[in-house]
């Protein structure tokens, strides 16, 4: 078994380049925790962050590489792979895909707890087995979230253009300056961010841009038809909800508001079956419930959003909708945020801050009379103060 895993792991790493690495996440991988685990959606990057950990640190008889999901990993046992590794002088072993392998949880504690000198990463495009498992591995494991690329990122690998990452203080004070600088810069930029919009989260646009919206809606398919049910808590009959949440969200076109009580009665189930799902949803990283803001935060999200705009471009495609130009503003707003919510004045709330959305002519109509608030724009650069480019909001990560 060992010769077969060395064997095609040569394969593997020799066709890795190191010319674009997510230093932030190489450095969850470089830490000196025995167990890490990357999570992220299908398609992020996860194997390749990993691969490049390999070639950078370790000497190729040093490591072992296998994915889970391999046929004849599958049927065999991880435990006695890491063993006869261990005795052989290995130091560290990598899973992909690690919820492809049946009671996984389990035997990762097994090897952790058995070989004290064996460095364990894994892998999981399920994020919902992965977190389910998770509370098993606690006192053991750090899981790291991979997000999607930022516009900044994807520029680097796109466009070969390596811009700094900037705070959002930085942006707040200095996006005349910066804005126009870049623009001038690089006068394809904008043009740039149009099309990281509709291909540019998930790197496999490199690979195959033709079909980039088809392999992105097939990991959806997956997401809904096989890691939602493997939780094993929702009826199968009830998978065709999942796919219902997201046509509404479509064919709505404007940012979906959501009624709960009328929502219930159209899909037949409970208020709180409707939140575990909306819940599920969001785990899954497919939508983005956006709760409003208030001293007593609600736990009803007020708006759904896609998760980003290349979901929301491939579903559109998919049920042969246009899209609103104002819900591409917002969906890409909000990815740029861990923490946001809806705000009655102006659109948004994000660490006391209002931000208003908009096209280039947006007014400060609705938030002039409040001190912390800008207006952000869809344009290529701004000089007015308070009014920041949509895409400089891109360089947060």
């Amino acid at each position: 078994m060992l010769k077969y895993i060395q064997n095609k792991q040569v394969r593997n790493i020799s066709s890795i380049s190191l010319e674009f690495i997510r230093e932030q996440y190489l450095e969850k991988l470089t830490s000196k925790n025995r167990l890490v685990g990357l999570i992220g959606q299908r398609g992020v990057g996860k194997t390749t962050l990993m691969l490049q950990y390999l070639k950078q640190n370790y000497k190729p008889y040093e490591y072992l590489y296998f994915s889970a999901d391999d046929i004849y990993i599958i049927n065999s046992s991880i435990y006695d792979i890491a063993d006869e590794f261990v005795r052989l002088g290995g130091k560290i072993i990598v899973i992909d895909e690690i919820h492809k392998y049946q009671n996984w949880a389990n035997e990762i504690k097994s090897i952790y707890d058995s070989f004290p000198e064996l460095i364990i990463r894994f892998s999981g495009s399920s994020m919902l087995n992965i977190l389910h498992e998770k509370f098993d591995l606690s006192r053991r494991a750090v899981i790291s979230y991979v997000k999607p690329l930022s516009f900044r990122e994807f520029l680097k690998l796109d466009a070969k253009i390596d811009l700094p990452k900037l705070t959002l203080e930085e942006i707040h004070k200095n996006h005349n300056e910066i804005s126009s600088t870049l623009a001038l810069e690089h006068p394809t930029l904008y043009k740039n961010f149009l099309r990281y919009l509709q291909i540019g989260y998930y790197p496999f646009f490199i690979e195959d841009e033709i079909e980039y919206k088809n392999k992105l809606f097939n990991a959806c398919e997956k997401v809904i038809n096989e890691d939602i049910p493997s939780l094993n808590k929702i009826d199968y009959t009830h998978l065709s909800i999942f796919k219902k949440f997201i046509a509404k969200l479509i064919y709505s076109k404007v940012p979906f508001k959501v009624n709960i009580a009328e929502l219930c009665r159209e899909f037949e189930v409970s208020h709180p079956t409707l939140a575990t799902y909306l819940e599920i949803l969001e785990t899954t990283k497919l939508i983005r419930p956006i709760k409003k803001y208030s001293k007593n935060i609600s736990k009803k999200p007020e708006k759904l959003l896609f998760s980003n705009t290349n979901l929301l471009y491939t579903f559109a495609d998919e049920f042969g909708v246009e899209v609103d130009i104002g819900t591409v503003r917002e969906t890409f707003f909000v990815s740029c945020f861990e923490s946001i919510y809806y705000s009655d004045v102006g659109d948004f709330i994000a660490d006391g801050i209002i931000y208003e959305v908009g096209g280039k002519n947006k007014k400060f109509k609705q938030i002039k009379d409040i001190k912390d608030s800008f207006v952000v724009i869809d344009t290529d650069y701004s000089m007015e103060q308070n009014k920041i480019p949509l895409w400089l909001f891109g360089f947060i990560y």
